[in-house]
Order: C-alpha cells, then sequence, then structure tokens
C-alpha cells in the first residue's frame, strides 16, 4: 500500500507518510596581487579583457588552472562543509526573520492530506528500487524516507527516463501544499540519492530522452510576483548588461567566495561586516552557496571560529536601518542588493538571517536573485556560475516557451583562478545557436518557488519545490 500511493520526489511524496589555501608569499606573488587589485577594479569590458589576458600572460606562474578549495584545501573544505549542512536543514532552511531578530521558524505539523500523491499502480512504466533507499534527517527534527524509482518524467518541453526519490514517511511542513522537490544541485560522489532529473535528461546516453542535445545548464531569477527557470542557458533579454562568469569553489555544489560583504547607504560609507584577521583569509574568501532554497541572505552569526576580527551579524543589527543596501564581492567584482530586494515591505520583514552555529559561510538566497539572472553551468568537471543583472522590464513567461538565440557563453579558456583568489570573467559572443526552455515559476511572496511536472505513463501532475541547493 506504501508504494501504492506516493508523493513523488525528484523528491516526490508518497502515501505512509507520509583555510584557504595560502597566496604565495614571495614579493612577486605579492606583486601579483597587487596588479590583480588594480586590473580587476575596472568594469569597462573591454579594458578588462585587455587588462586580464595582459595579467595573466605576465604571472602565469601564479596561476592555477583547475583548483576547487572546497574539495581540496582542508581548512576551506571544512567550511565549505559546513554551509552545505546549513543548506540542507529541512524545513528550519531560512524563511523569514523579524524586523531586528532571530530567525522565526514556522512550526505546524505535516498535512499528508493537502499534497497530491503519485499514484504507482496507474503508471504503465513505474519501476520500483526498493534496494536502493534513503533516509534523511534534519538538524530541526525532520526527516525524509524511502527509495528510488524510474519512471517517465516530464519539465517543461522535455521528458526522460530518469530515476527519482518516492518519499514514503516524511514528517516536514515543507511539503503541506506541495507534492515533492525538484533539485537543480550536483551529484554527489557516494550518495544514496537518485540522479538529479536534469542530468538524466541531459545524459546522451539515456536512449529514452529527447533532451540528450540540450546543453546541460540552467539560469534562474525571480521578481516580486513570478520567477522563471530557463533550461540549456539563459534568454538574452532577461539580462540588463554583461554576463558575468567565475568557476565554483566546488566540484560538487555551487559555492562561490564572498570576500566582502559591505552595508550602508552607498559603497563609500559602508561598513565591513567580513572582517578577516588573515588576509590569506580573505582570498577566497567565505564560502558561499547560490540557493534558491534559501529565502533570506544568511550571514555569519559569530567570528567564524576566529576567522573574523567581528560579528557580522551583530554588526548588521547594530546599523540596520531602511534604504541601505549589501555589496557583495564575489570575483573581485561587487554586486548590490538594495533595501527593496532584503526587506519584504509586504509583510514588513527583514530578510537577513544569522548562520545556524558552526557555519563558516553564507547562504545567498533569494534576495539575490531578486536583482539577478544567475546561470548554472554544469557542462564540465568545475561548474561555472554566471551572474549579469536582472531586465527588470522582462516579464516571466506564463507558460512553457522553447525558443533558440546566439547567447554569449563563458570563456572557458580564461576561468583559471589565482592561487588563493577567485577571479570573474565577461562573457564571450559564440555564434552557435542554443535551445533555451522557459519555464513559469510560481513565486511564494519571495520565499519558496514552485514548478509543475509530470510523472508516469499516463502522465500525473505535481507541483514540487524548486531548489538549487538540493540534488533531488
Amino acid at each position: 500500500e506504501m508504494l501504492g500511493r506516493a508523493l513523488p520526489l525528484l523528491l516526490l511524496l508518497a502515501v505512509g507518510a507520509a583555510h584557504a589555501s595560502k597566496a604565495a608569499r614571495s614579493d612577486t606573488g605579492k606583486q601579483a596581487r597587487a596588479d590583480a587589485d588594480s586590473y580587476f577594479a575596472r568594469q569597462d569590458t573591454k579594458e578588462d579583457m585587455r587588462a586580464l589576458e595582459n595579467f595573466q600572460a605576465a604571472h602565469s606562474d601564479q596561476i592555477a588552472g583547475d583548483e576547487l578549495p572546497c574539495d581540496t584545501d582542508p581548512a576551506f573544505k571544512i567550511a565549505c562543509a559546513s554551509v552545505r549542512r546549513a543548506s540542507r536543514m529541512g524545513h528550519a532552511k531560512f524563511k523569514i526573520a523579524d524586523e531586528k531578530s532571530s530567525a522565526k521558524l514556522f512550526d505546524e505539523a505535516y498535512e499528508p492530506t493537502d499534497s497530491r500523491h503519485f499514484e504507482v499502480e496507474n503508471s504503465a512504466t513505474f519501476v520500483a528500487q526498493t534496494s536502493q533507499t534513503f533516509d534523511l534527517n534534519y538538524a530541526d527534527g525532520s526527516h525524509l524516507r524511502g527509495f528510488s524509482g524510474v519512471d517517465q518524467v516530464y519539465m517543461g518541453d522535455y521528458k526522460a527516463t530518469s530515476p527519482f526519490g518516492v518519499i514514503t514517511d516524511c514528517n516536514s511542513p515543507d511539503f503541506n501544499g506541495v507534492d515533492g522537490i525538484l533539485g537543480f544541485g550536483l551529484p554527489k560522489a557516494g550518495s544514496d540519492l537518485p540522479t538529479p532529473v536534469l542530468f538524466a535528461m541531459t545524459d546522451e546516453e539515456n536512449k529514452d530522452t529527447n533532451a540528450g542535445k540540450l546543453t546541460r545548464k540552467f539560469s534562474f531569477f525571480s521578481t516580486d510576483t513570478a520567477a522563471e527557470v530557463q533550461l540549456g542557458g539563459y534568454d538574452p533579454a532577461t539580462a540588463d548588461g554583461t554576463m558575468w562568469y567565475t568557476p565554483a569553489l566546488a566540484s560538487d555544489d555551487f559555492i562561490v567566495g564572498v570576500s566582502s560583504l559591505k552595508f550602508g547607504n552607498s559603497q563609500h560609507d559602508s561598513i565591513e561586516l567580513l572582517q578577516f584577521t588573515d588576509k590569506a583569509q580573505r582570498n577566497y574568501g567565505a564560502p558561499s552557496i547560490m540557493d534558491s532554497g534559501t529565502s533570506c541572505l544568511v550571514i555569519p552569526g559569530d567570528t567564524m571560529g576566529g576567522q573574523l576580527a567581528n560579528n557580522p551579524w551583530d554588526d548588521f543589527a547594530a546599523h540596520w536601518a531602511k534604504g541601505k543596501s549589501f555589496w557583495l564581492e564575489i570575483g573581485q567584482k561587487k554586486w548590490e542588493v538594495p533595501y527593496s530586494s532584503w526587506y519584504l515591505s509586504e509583510t514588513d520583514q527583514t530578510c537577513v538571517q544569522p548562520s545556524p552555529e558552526g557555519m563558516s559561510g553564507l547562504l545567498v538566497g533569494d534576495v539575490f536573485f531578486r536583482e539577478y539572472v544567475v546561470e548554472f553551468d554544469m557542462t564540465a568537471r568545475r561548474p561555472i556560475i554566471g551572474i549579469a543583472p536582472l531586465n527588470k522590464h522582462y516579464v516571466p513567461v506564463i507558460k512553457n516557451q522553447l525558443a533558440t538565440f546566439q547567447l554569449h557563453e563563458a570563456p572557458r579558456g580564461k576561468l583559471h583562478m589565482l592561487r588563493g583568489t577567485e577571479v570573474m570573467y565577461p562573457a564571450e559572443h559564440t555564434e552557435r545557436l542554443t535551445q533555451v526552455d522557459r519555464i513559469p515559476i510560481v513565486n511564494q511572496k519571495g520565499t519558496q518557488y514552485f514548478m509543475d511536472v509530470g510523472v508516469g505513463t499516463p502522465r500525473q501532475e505535481f507541483t514540487v519545490i524548486f531548489d538549487t541547493g538540493s540534488t533531488v
């Protein structure tokens, strides 16, 4: 009977449920850092490109082409693990904070009758894989248990035979009124969880997919009332300016380094919230996950184990005022998150929160996606993150739309890393035509995002949580 009705996962629900690497210490290394700071300060794209290319040629001995600090640097690896853990905290995932206080969590029970359940006996193509089980337990006491299955999965204009998870036991109120979760994250080595749906769909060896030629990347953004995910790349009409790219700091997560976080009325009179005690620690910055499943900006609530000379949350609370902005420095470029994005006027609440104990980094949530189009490129071993200002005049689609564009792409030949420093590069033009499938996302007051998928034969419809920080 537990198999008879399943809340699908991708994860779908079922009844029965219910220290950063050190920079070179030589004088040459110090001069390289000074040169880099000078070169990267400019904003003009053409000047940036000439300067970066000249810098790379002059300091090739300082360039590390394939460095993954979250995977290879022991101290930084621990910090990355702490933000990964925080981004997967179950329904304690960061929602909304009181105006000047700590996080306020929803206190409610899971109601399985509020969700649609996958009727496995009604699908002619469903194959249960009951030997592949999962048991996920979170810090807030919530859990998800179930097994893997394989069936036809429909997403936007694409479909494929794909593995997904079937939840048989759940106590998380995150699933009240929704039918599961669709993770757009990267597969984890050694994980018991199914292969992410987007990876299964774009697997050229998958004989039962119409998305084998779809580029394995997607982009996401939000407005105050709607949102959109774009499979295969991004629609240039959504960007108001250049898409800038930076390599991720991990092979299996969308982690970037935030080397500076300022707060104030302008960049010039703002305060620095990340006061690193060691310049070497600032090189990579604080590991930060780009996570649509986190509503707010989550900043350190302590000194990150002595890495900081201050408590960022305390300094933010002490200087809290309407009208101020945040400036996040990622890849030597500064990205503004204005007051209109981090303060939810409809509910009169601040969408900035302190990190849980033990987390050494940031969670960059929906407040960022309301200002920027973010592209997640998973075509190579190392993920690439693209960021462009959002065109505020662009209207998100209300139904699936498949289109073909000449896209600017990440300049892969230039996406190296200075040892101990993350760098962003502007996109390069390409004449290659790329299909992009634009899929509407339901925006629930800027705190959670939902999209529709289909599973089974005949197709059963479900509404699931869209989450870039989850694998399934």
